[in-house]
């Protein structure tokens, strides 16, 4: 069977983790890959995913195998595979557009991008590079806010014939206009926003239909994350963070028994701790009332790597997207959208995304 191809655009933290990953359980077997949620989907195991192209904008990533520029900073994921065998695959230099916000270079070199001044590429350029490399999934992995350029890379995408999978929350999959293109072309896509494997909004999200499920009503509730990676720092930019503030938010309030009124919800980013790194700790209090009108409130703490645990989903959505490419459906994919996302363009209760993705795995048309 062959190798999925793919192509990422913005090789992070995240990127780092995925490229780990799929070295990591290369000489694993089934019974030793612990923390995957799926073996095999479609036939082929996390090492069957072949990275053929790479872009970037910092000067020490471009023009490096992508083995190398993972490693790089100003990546600071945890190393959980130091021994990663060099691709063949150079990091080329992509498009800035509004990839980089201005307070970023205001921070130590070693915590921040350095724009490399290599001159940044067309659209046709980038699409060319991604037919030739012969790419069957693009994966979007570009800084939260990066609004342009993600619509620059999804055009190239269309373009290329090259499915999406779309990390980040810059909405494309949830654009009933992109979504429709994407459909109209045959091209699979699978967004948008990514969540962690387990992380704090799925988590937010399983105890608020928790309590939708056991006739608890939810009045208030907050979700404050801290870390140390770019991610954060990008987003102390808070203009930057009108769509994670909309995919979080939303992702929680779809589950719950009735909309929680806007002033008594809170789901973001809340700061960034450069040692903390790429540990991110979320801190969740929701309160709520009882049967009688009795009052309730329940505190979490959760702490995770960030960049592993998004890892966890992509390596599926990718395997599902080129699923989706081999049986000629186009467009966004339902199920997995809803179960790796936080921001797809129809939300189900994570139960029901779980059993449509399965169905899905297993042959059934993704209605």
């Amino acid at each position: 069977m062959q190798k999925i191809k793919i192509a990422i655009a913005g090789v992070g933290n995240c990127a780092s983790s995925l490229v780990q990953g799929i070295e990591y359980y290369r000489d694993k077997s089934p019974d030793e890959a612990i923390g995957l949620m799926h073996w095999k989907i479609g036939g082929r195991q996390p090492h069957d995913i072949e990275v053929v192209a790479a872009f970037d904008v910092d000067v020490r990533k471009v023009g490096k195998d992508v083995a190398e520029a993972i490693f790089q900073p100003p990546n600071c994921a945890t190393v959980f595979c130091s021994d990663v065998r060099k691709t063949g695959v150079q990091v080329r230099m992509g498009p800035i557009l509004d990839g980089i916000a201005e307070h970023m270079q205001e921070h130590p070199e070693a915590r921040t991008f350095l724009p490399s001044d290599e001159r940044e590429p067309t659209r046709e350029e980038v699409t060319l590079a991604l037919h030739q490399s012969g790419a069957d999934v693009l994966l979007n992995y570009l800084p939260v806010g990066s609004e342009e350029a993600a619509r620059f890379y999804a055009e190239c995408a269309l373009e290329a014939g090259v499915a999406l999978v779309n990390c980040i929350p810059a909405f494309i999959a949830s654009d009933p206009k992109f979504a429709a293109r994407f459909e109209a072309r045959g091209i699979p896509i699978i967004g948008d926003d990514i969540k962690s494997q387990l992380g704090a909004t799925i988590t937010h999200r399983m105890l608020t239909d928790l309590f939708r499920r056991r006739g608890v009503k939810l009045e208030r509730t907050y979700q404050l994350n801290t870390g140390g990676n770019t991610d954060f720092l990008n987003m102390l930019n808070r203009s930057r963070l009108a769509s994670k503030k909309i995919s979080k938010t939303e992702a929680v309030q779809s589950v719950s028994a009735e909309r929680i009124a806007d002033d008594n919800i809170h789901i973001g980013p809340s700061d960034y701790v450069p040692w903390q790194n790429d540990n991110k700790v979320c801190f969740l209090r929701m309160e709520g009332k009882l049967f009688g009108d009795v009052p309730m409130n329940l505190e979490l703490r959760l702490s995770v790597d960030d960049s592993p645990n998004s890892a966890g989903c992509a390596i599926d959505a990718i395997r599902c997207a080129k699923l989706a490419s081999e049986r000629g459906q186009g467009g966004v994919i339902r199920s997995a959208s809803a179960y790796f996302m936080k921001h797809p363009p129809e939300q189900f209760p994570d139960t029901e995304a779980y059993e449509m993705l399965e169905a899905f795995i297993a042959g059934e048309q993704d209605a």
